[in-house]
């Protein structure tokens, strides 16, 4: 990689630092590995920089290598989470944020998805892409992520139900970053913000 281009990287990687470690905080949980996932994605970025053509593509390579780095090291062993055999009832749609808007808590909650469908569900809710670049990101079939969508989003509302967050049980999902963003506006515009208690 010559100067220009270790430059253009440099700017890059300054400008979205922050955003992508926000993002890899809320699919894994934890500020230390999100640090490391963060780095795994800009040095797999690094690697294929001269290979990426298209500038406006950058930004969903880094997803990519962020959500595949998370999911392979949540099948690590000491990483694995116990399987359950019966899921929970696929949940209709409505706006989470009017039914509990402490950011803390979801956020509690979120880490308790399992991990396939926790990267789903801030890929389509807190980095605003698409079923389609999800399927792309992901590899799979855009069913395969509708599917994985409504049971993140299942489990999502269980954990909220145990952690005595959500009232009614029969409370309806579709929106966890109206809950977790400290905004209004379009979904998917921003990640959600830190306060000083956030961070480590």
């Amino acid at each position: 990689m010559g100067p220009e281009e270790e430059a253009e990287f440099a700017v890059y990687v300054t400008a979205r630092r922050d955003r992508v470690r926000r993002a890899a905080y809320l699919i894994c949980g934890d500020w230390h590995r999100a640090d490391d996932l963060t780095q795994i994605a800009f040095v797999k970025l690094y690697d294929a920089w001269q290979g990426i053509r298209s500038r406006a593509a950058l930004d969903s390579f880094v997803r990519s290598c962020l959500v595949r780095a998370a999911v392979d090291e949540s099948r690590r062993p000491w990483r694995r989470e116990r399987a359950v055999e019966v899921l929970p009832e696929v949940p209709d749609v409505t706006d989470l944020s009017g039914i509990i808007a402490d950011r803390t808590v979801v956020r509690q909650a979120l880490v308790s998805v399992p991990p396939g469908q926790r990267a789903v569900l801030v890929l389509r809710y807190f980095e605003g892409s698409s079923v389609a670049e999800v399927a792309q990101i992901l590899q799979c079939s855009e069913g395969n992520v509708k599917s994985q969508t409504a049971r993140g989003l299942a489990a999502l509302k269980a954990a909220l139900v145990r952690l005595g967050a959500v009232d009614d049980p029969a409370a309806t999902i579709e929106n966890p970053s109206g809950a977790i963003e400290n905004r209004t506006g379009a979904t998917g515009s921003s990640v959600a913000t830190e306060t000083e208690g956030d961070r480590p």
